[in-house]
């Protein structure tokens, strides 16, 4: 078989495993010059898959250029075919090795040894973040504080690291821990002097330094860094939500949920059968909810509890297990029913939510659609969870869901509205797939 006839420029033949052997050359030059094996994308964070998707498209595109100015008649089903495949399969591997990494990590290897440098208040956030996330591959090792005294202890998320002194005392502190990376935590009390003496002291190659910034939970397109007399000006800009934006995730709402409510209707049927024969009340749950600008909505669910659930509601109050401050939660609430339970825990309760997404009151990611009592205890900066529809998942349901504190639930929701994308709902989709064939304890 082969990919060309005889060319009207050229006059010869490629066979198929001649141009297949070079096309896969070529792509994995394209992974690397994309950068998708680096250290500082490969294990954590969606950078990785997404270098992998653009590296391959632009291949294929450049292929199909070529092919076209040297008119080679490549067959198009091998280049439909092709990508496709290639990128899911890649895509795959690099999943199963991501899973292999994490579970390195989490016993402590390939990990960079960390060695925290500022305020005592902003090295205890750092700790605590990074120690929450060990699949990142930063192990803190040590910290060295303004106010700092060597033997001295920084406590967060349950884990303890020692001080080594202050800011002064960076290269002792690096040799004593055997650290491979500074984290600049807070640069307030050391002039730009000393930051730039304590990368000079670093080795080259094997030593490593980090800033991190103060302002959190802004990634991606939003942040440019643009050099002026030698200062790296880091530009933050403001969220936006342009009508084509709004029209593209609209689309794939609309798209999506019409198709899945069609594959999955037995399904729905099922439950609905069964809802219905195991317990007195409606097959499905009705409740005002809180959605986009403010407006309220009637967010509907598979009824998963006993017909007068709401009543019962202020005589728990004081028994929750679980939850946060605004959201209740008990792990074994007397309402849910034996029905109800199981299909609480595989989130199919939740499958007629599709009909709002239809309808246009949700989206298929979004953040947590509250309660309009939940509403009234909001801080004035979570009111900006009402610019985006609130969603059938979301950040908060794939990073703990009821395990969350209310603190952490709010940060999520509004690092997705302030940075979101198409493909960052797609990550959190395949996400939420994964969380519900595989639930774990905060699934209720």
């Amino acid at each position: 078989m082969e990919v060309a006839t005889t060319t009207d420029a050229y006059g010869f033949n490629i066979p198929y495993w001649v141009f297949s052997t070079g096309l896969v050359f070529a792509w994995m030059f394209a992974l690397a010059l994309r950068d998708s094996r680096s250290d500082r994308v490969v294990g954590a964070g969606s950078s990785e898959y997404i270098n992998v998707v653009h590296a391959s498209v632009a291949l294929f595109g450049i292929v199909a250029i070529v092919a076209f100015l040297t008119r080679i008649e490549v067959a198009r089903g091998y280049l439909l075919l092709g990508l496709p495949m290639g990128i899911t399969l890649l895509l795959l591997a690099r999943w199963l090795w991501r899973q292999w990494l994490v579970s390195k990590r989490a016993l402590g290897a390939y990990m960079a040894r960390v060695l925290l440098v500022g305020s005592r208040s902003s090295v205890q956030q750092i700790l605590y973040d990074l120690t929450k996330n060990p699949g990142a591959g930063y192990l803190v090792v040590g910290a060295c504080i303004t106010d700092g005294k060597i033997g001295d202890k920084i406590e967060a998320a349950g884990r303890s690291v020692p001080v080594f002194g202050s800011a002064d005392d960076i290269p002792k502190a690096m040799e004593s821990s055997n650290a491979d990376t500074v984290a600049v935590t807070s640069t307030g009390n050391l002039s730009p002097m000393k930051v730039k003496q304590i990368s000079w002291s670093l080795e080259a190659g094997r030593q490593h330094l980090i800033l991190a910034p103060s302002i959190t939970d802004i990634a991606g397109p939003r942040i440019h860094t643009r050099p002026v007399s030698g200062l790296p000006l880091i530009h933050v800009e403001t969220p936006r939500y342009s009508r084509g934006q709004r029209f593209v995730k609209r689309t794939a709402d609309l798209i999506s949920s019409i198709l899945g409510v069609v594959a999955i209707s037995p399904l729905l049927i099922f439950l609905a059968v069964i809802v219905k024969c195991s317990s007195r009340g409606p097959i499905l749950f009705r409740q005002k909810r809180i959605g986009r600008n403010g407006r309220e909505f009637e967010m509907l669910k598979f009824r998963s509890m006993v017909e007068n659930a709401e009543d019962l509601l202020p005589s728990l109050l004081d028994q929750r297990d679980s939850g946060n401050e605004v959201l209740f939660k008990m792990k074994d609430d007397p309402r849910i029913t034996k029905v109800g339970r199981f299909m609480r825990r595989y989130s199919l309760d939740e499958l007629p939510q599709l009909f709002n997404v239809i309808r246009g009151n949700m989206s298929l990611v979004g953040p947590r659609p509250p309660l309009a009592r939940e509403v009234e205890t909001y801080d004035s900066h979570v009111h900006r969870r009402f610019l985006m529809k609130p969603g059938i998942t979301g950040a908060w349901q794939v990073s703990g869901r009821s395990s969350l504190s209310w603190d952490e639930s709010v940060r999520l929701d509004l690092a997705y509205i302030e940075n979101w994308s198409l493909s960052r709902d797609l990550i959190i989709l395949l996400k939420t797939a994964k969380a519900v064939l595989a639930p774990g304890e905060t699934a209720a």
